[in-house]
């Protein structure tokens, strides 16, 4: 079937009568052209807009309307000096049309979740586009909406069922959906991602209900180049893949991992201002080694044990050099919730070739980076000043230490080997020290220190002396009274982070942190927590939730055409977060700003990121803005409703 995607911007008089500017891109060739319908008030059901096949220009004709329109075969390459926010560059008064392959109506545009308003369509609109009948006669602001939706989520009492409503409200009225979180992010957050993801996913086979992602498997080796094109979306700018081996502290479940990226890019989209149709979840389905899913009946993925060596490296190779190929250079691929000996190779081998990022590795670090930047102003010192330990040394706990040192590297001009000496990591087997070399994984290597073997965390606590406790073990209740309260008898202010997903995996939760440290603690954790009333006072923790980072960060990399991600990069985000925490936070005992504020927070970040970007020579779009956060905010997308004619 011959598809015509849109991709337009139109001026301030419309269509009707004027010029319009469309750009159009053709997913095949047609044989000789493509027809669109196009509906409108003055038009009826069989009016068209035709698009001649020479190869040099096409003509556009409705009636007596003519405009040009240039087909470009480049097109098909995002974030060039084409890619703008097409239908938020106009302002909010301006009339749009509601593409696809033809203009929705009727029945269909109700169906469309991209355009469908629900009840808010006005009297207008539904004649124009034949739904007159097939709503009822009331039309409701799209506040009111939120306020319904709002009223109908808060009567389910359980949070799976509240993400459901989330996912069909997506999948119904895209607009409403991320107005709805944007405007309750406090509140929604938790639900569509996590804790909650982590049980959607360990239920996805049950709850699936429509495609919202792109499923690729071993049995399309050799296909996903098409694969990718069965995509109806083609300006792609952010892709979030994950091969499910590694969900949050859940661990393998196959499949059923595409709940994380649908919701890490509803967060690209609702905190970072990035366009959803700019948004691709993809699963690598590999197989499981989960005999709990191989044996259920409703598991949607491969029924057989996970691909490794060569075999898994092929279609990894085979699905980076399409990315590339359909979407270009600039498409930023976010690795996610891939093990251990998978993300760290994945991310050396395509970090030169590619613009990559994993939020586990780099996007942990560098949340971490900032909380910890932001309770140096409650502790004092400076990071050099600080000793580290950590218990868990996989992505996160190996990520962190990394931009940690690096920070002080660059803070103090200490050798970076030297910096990682003020950093200890303990594993399943102890602490990490030389003796252990041989039988280390190489991420680890750097992390063994000249050191007697302890093999537990307290006695590790008591003979290391840390300032900061970081937990990254994925192993619920690590951070037993005894550890807690070493940290406090060895700190007036003790920083502990437990930061293990989803939330009966952390290493320890609030109340206990600042129980045991007798209100002295410097709390933050993966998951959120509710506040603790300890002797009279009130604790808020702080969430070293990945979210703070990665939309902005990732929209710092958009809308500076970046083609490589570099660790300045990673520190900037960190400083820029850091920088968001005002002196009402730090009373109340927080690290991390409000999330009601992340749309600025986010501006900020990508502002910091682009500016690096520009700095280090991997920024495309020239000239650089002059007011970076401005233009961050210029970009970000708006889920406010437009008028259709």
């Amino acid at each position: 079937m011959i598809s015509l995607h849109r991709s337009c911007f139109l001026n301030n008089a419309g269509i009707s009568g004027s010029s319009s500017l469309f750009s159009y891109k053709l997913n095949k060739l047609p044989p000789a052209s493509v027809k669109a319908t196009a509906l409108g008030p003055n038009s009826d059901r069989n009016s068209s807009v035709l698009v001649e096949n020479n190869n040099t220009l096409k003509e556009i004709r409705q009636n007596d309307i003519s405009s040009a329109a240039d087909v470009d075969s480049d097109l098909t390459v995002a974030g060039g000096d084409r890619e703008v926010y097409y239908e938020d560059a106009a302002t909010e008064d301006q009339l749009v049309t509601p593409w696809s392959v033809s203009v929705a109506s009727g029945y269909s545009l109700l169906r469309d979740p991209h355009h469908n308003k629900g009840l808010a369509f006005t009297e207008k609109e539904r004649d124009a586009h034949y739904l007159r009948g097939l709503l009822p006669p009331t039309i409701i602001s799209q506040e009111l909406q939120v306020k319904k939706m709002m009223y109908s989520i808060r009567k389910y009492q359980i949070p799976l069922q509240k993400y459901m409503a989330m996912m069909d409200l997506q999948e119904t009225n895209e607009r409403l959906f991320y107005k709805l979180l944007i405007d309750n992010v406090e509140e929604l957050l938790p639900v569509v991602y996590t804790p909650t993801v982590g049980k959607a996913c360990q239920k996805y086979g049950s709850i699936f209900r429509r495609p919202q992602g792109l499923f690729i498997s071993l049995e399309d080796k050799g296909k996903i180049h098409e694969i990718l094109r069965n995509w109806p979306q083609k300006n792609i700018q952010v892709i979030v893949v994950t091969d499910g081996e590694r969900i949050l502290g859940l661990g393998d479940l196959g499949c059923q991992g595409m709940g994380i990226p649908i919701g890490k890019l509803s967060l690209y989209t609702a905190l970072g201002g990035v366009r959803p149709s700019a948004c691709l979840p993809v699963t690598i389905d590999v197989g499981t080694n989960n005999e709990k899913l191989l044996n259920d009946e409703f598991y949607i993925g491969l029924r057989q044990r996970r691909a490794t060596g060569q075999e898994y490296a092929e279609l990894m190779h085979e699905f980076m050099t399409a990315v590339k190929q359909n979407y270009g250079e600039k498409v930023l691929v976010q690795f996610e919730d891939f093990a251990n000996h998978n993300a760290f190779d994945l991310l050396a081998k395509y970090s030169t070739t590619h613009l990559v990022f994993n939020d586990d590795i780099q996007g942990t670090a560098s949340v971490v980076l900032a909380g910890l930047v932001a309770a140096l102003k409650v502790v004092g010192g400076t990071l050099a000043d600080h000793r580290f330990l950590f218990l868990g040394a996989g992505e996160a706990g190996t990520g962190i230490a990394e931009l940690i040192a690096l920070e002080i590297s660059k803070q103090t001009n200490m050798p970076l080997e030297e910096a990682r000496k003020k950093i200890s990591l303990v594993d399943s087997k102890g602490l990490i020290v030389k003796s252990r070399i041989d039988s280390l994984q190489h991420f680890k290597k750097p992390w063994a220190h000249d050191h007697e073997p302890i093999k537990k965390l307290v006695d590790a606590v008591n003979v290391i002396k840390p300032t900061v406790l970081i937990g990254t073990s994925g192993v619920g209740r690590t951070f037993t009274k005894e550890v807690v309260e070493a940290m406090a008898a060895l700190n007036d202010k003790p920083i502990i982070f437990s930061l293990s997903n989803p939330t009966s995996q952390s290493e320890c939760t609030a109340e206990e942190a600042y129980k045991w440290s007798k209100g002295r603690a410097i709390f933050a954790s993966g998951s959120p927590f509710d506040p603790v009333e300890y002797k009279g006072r009130v604790f808020v923790s702080g969430q070293a939730n990945n979210a703070y980072i990665f939309p902005g960060f990732g929209l710092g990399l958009i809308m500076s055409g970046a083609i490589r991600v570099h660790d300045d990069m990673l520190l900037a985000a960190s400083e820029a977060l850091a920088a968001q925490v005002t002196q009402e936070s730090f009373d109340k005992g927080l690290i991390y700003p409000p999330f009601k504020n992340i749309r600025k927070i986010s501006a900020h970040i990508a502002a910091n990121v682009a500016a690096k970007a520009y700095e280090l020579g991997l920024a495309t779009h020239q000239p650089r803005p002059k007011d970076l956060v401005k233009y961050a905010e210029s970009c970000m997308y708006c889920p406010a409703y437009r008028s259709y004619r």
